[in-house]
């Protein structure tokens, strides 16, 4: 609106309208045509610039002329042209990228022995509340998967494998309370929980156990039963894991029930449907309360040959009453039969439930001795479509006591390396808790390289608690024997690698702070070999073991790249790891002999002439420049080498060199690409 002055000096309010088309008729104006209207705006506004304010015509006016609308259309399609590119950019780098590794892949799997790892309460026997107070010591180690052996609640036949619930916490151990805030604990500190899961048997105390004896119509068929003599209780003439008969006549129920184990671990029926679903059962229960991974135990038991026939003699002359043991068995009807695969897939299927969660995936490994039929173990690892475990348990290097020389070494590696199915994952154990501790069986001189094998092996290694400090076996006297196994016989006891933890110099090895009582014996080196003398020494055990844990999980060649044969003699194995696109690699020189050796790897055009240590084994050679034509180790030590290069030795020698995942580097953008 403005203001305008009439005839007699009076002012009244007029219209402000730029356009007097647009005023109203009754005003005296008309409805103005459109075409007229704009080019009046022409006229009127050819030396006007634009402003801010302007009405909307005037801006329509302006924004058609070439030099605003060109710059307009340029801009416009240039966005739509970079957002493309980028749609199509992040497409082709996933499309190209390998799978992240998973966190059972990134880190060793760290086996704690709840009766010897950390005892909290003073009454000699570790527990769970321990194992949360020593949390840390897993962060110090860099590792992110602990495997914990049970603490179901149990009679402790067999301490722990003999479940008499699989849903409970044995007070030894603590309580169902302390377990979650262990696990809550645990995730806290981004550590992740493996369970050890029992399936084969359970305790004759559990309830199934007991209702299946009283003939339950329910229940009667959960456990392997057949007629026998109650005189005479053999069936047949399959044999315990511990010796003689696998069959124990019951009197309550007048039959013989099977027990590939102890008697007091009778074998479930896998053949009936309602067992097979109160494991499934279990296992989602377990996973409820989020654990992340079950380590499933003796899984080549599991079924049996319905015949029940004879297994045959290894010595077909020995007089069939003889047979006590299980190796004077061929075991064809009470391992590895039809339909095992099946049942763990299907276990597999369930855990993949859980797995939907984004970063929660469930990881499944299976525990199978299968000696020299390698190819049985292979099939746990599934096929192509049908997933079963991550992995099963290599238990190859367990063996290497028996002749320590670079070749055999190299023999039982590639054992697993050249038996493994393609594109599938490795790992590698070199102690448990039924094998005597590397240390006491191959010597102490080995412990240190033993770890650096252990740890720039491709794959998962799996460390025994106490590894990292070298720790031996204890002695235990006849009267000192825990370990059922070694009641029936005390040379196959288990006892001595089943010691207290080494914490300290404090009192019980500071396993046990609150009272002297330890459950078994703690090794007498304790105050020169535990976890906190360590830390404060440079070159110990610990300290060589935390630099290759965290090396591997840093070093992209380490844990995701080409693992290659390089050289092995009576003394030395050599290999080397490295990736595609990557200017440095890494040569290993371990010496597994009886001797000083020297390396010639001249031959080995690849590698530089001249090789930086990165790290010995004996501390005094870390740093050094060595030739390749003249690498020298002692007995015992182990050399990591890192070098510069871009000639791979992959490429040339491909039946020497193996890879899970193909990938390569691209350093421009510091990103991985499959190639």
């Amino acid at each position: 609106m403005t203001l305008r002055k009439t005839s007699g000096d009076s002012m009244e309010l007029g219209e402000c309208t730029m356009n007097p088309g647009y005023q109203d008729a009754t005003d005296g104006g008309s409805a103005t045509d459109p075409g007229e209207k704009n080019q009046d705006l022409a006229e009127e506004y050819t030396q006007i610039k634009p402003y801010a304010g302007m009405p909307k015509e005037v801006l329509l006016l302006y924004s058609s002329q070439a030099r605003y609308r060109v710059p307009r259309e340029i801009l416009f399609w240039l966005i739509v042209a970079c957002t493309l590119a980028l749609v199509a950019l992040t497409v082709t780098v996933i499309a190209l990228s390998p799978r992240c590794l998973s966190w059972w892949q990134a880190s060793p799997v760290y086996q704690v022995y709840p009766r010897s790892f950390r005892d909290s309460d003073g009454d000699g026997v570790g527990d769970l509340k321990g194992i949360q107070e020593q949390l840390h010591h897993f962060e110090y180690l860099n590792i992110k998967s602990v495997w914990i052996s049970p603490f179901y609640r149990s009679p402790m036949k067999d301490f722990g494998y003999d479940v008499e619930d699989f849903r409970a916490i044995d007070p030894l151990f603590g309580t169902m309370l302390d377990f979650e805030e262990l696990l809550v604990e645990m995730h806290n500190k981004g550590l992740k929980l493996i369970m050890d899961f029992i399936p084969n048997h359970t305790s004759d105390r559990h309830r199934w156990f007991n209702l299946s004896r009283t003939g339950d119509p329910h229940y009667k068929d959960y456990y392997v039963w057949t007629d026998c003599n109650a005189t005479a209780p053999k069936p047949n003439n399959w044999v315990s894991i511990f010796g003689n008969s696998s069959w124990t006549y019951d009197d309550l129920r007048g039959q013989c029930y099977l027990h590939q184990f102890l008697k007091e671990q009778p074998d479930l029926n896998f053949r009936n449907p309602h067992v097979r679903q109160e494991i499934i059962d279990i296992i989602h229960f377990w996973l409820g309360k989020g654990v992340d991974g079950f380590r499933m135990d003796a899984v080549k038991h599991i079924l049996e040959a319905e015949h029940l026939r004879n297994e045959p003699q290894v010595d077909p002359k020995q007089p069939p009453e003889d047979v006590t043991t299980e190796w004077e068995l061929y075991h064809d009807y009470t391992t590895s039969q039809l339909g095992l695969h099946d049942m763990l897939r299907e276990w597999r299927a369930e855990m993949d439930i859980y797995s939907r969660e984004p970063g929660r995936y469930r990881f499944m490994v299976t525990e199978s001795y299968d000696y020299h039929e390698v190819e049985k173990t292979m099939m746990y690892y599934g096929t192509p479509q049908v997933k079963e475990s991550d992995f099963p348990f290599n238990f190859y290097l367990l063996d290497l006591p028996q002749n320590p020389s670079g070749m055999w070494v190299k023999h039982l590696v590639h054992l697993w390396m050249g038996n493994m199915p393609k594109g599938q994952w490795p790992n590698w154990v070199v102690g448990n808790h039924d094998r005597s501790r590397i240390a006491s069986s191959a010597g102490q001189i080995y412990v240190r390289v033993i770890n650096m094998l252990l740890l720039t092996l491709p794959g998962t290694p799996t460390t025994y608690y106490g590894e990292e400090i070298g720790m031996e076996n204890i002695n235990v006297t006849d009267s000192q024997i825990q370990d059922p196994a070694g009641k029936y016989n005390s040379s196959a006891s288990r006892d001595p690698q089943r010691s207290p933890m080494q914490w300290s110099d404090d009192i019980n090895a500071g396993f046990n702070t609150k009272s002297n009582i330890t459950w078994l014996p703690v090794h007498p080196d304790y105050s020169s070999v535990n976890v906190e003398v360590q830390k404060k020494e440079p070159g110990s055990v610990l300290a060589q073991y935390r630099f290759l844990s965290t090396l591997r999980q840093s070093e992209l060649p380490l844990h995701r790249g080409w693992f290659c044969y390089v050289h092995a003699d009576a003394n030395v194995f050599s290999y080397l790891r490295e990736l595609e696109g990557l200017g440095r690699a890494f040569l290993m020189v371990l010496n597994f002999g009886k001797e000083s050796a020297i390396t010639d790897l001249s031959s080995i055009r690849e590698l530089p002439d001249q090789l930086k240590v990165l790290m010995s084994t004996k501390q005094v050679n870390s740093g050094k420049v060595l030739q390749k034509s003249h690498i020298p180790t002692e007995v015992g030590e182990g050399l990591l080498i890192q070098y510069s290069t871009h000639t791979r030795f992959n490429p040339t020698h491909p039946d020497q060199c193996y890879v899970s995942e193909k990938a390569c580097y691209l350093s421009v953008v510091d990103i991985l690409y499959k190639c």
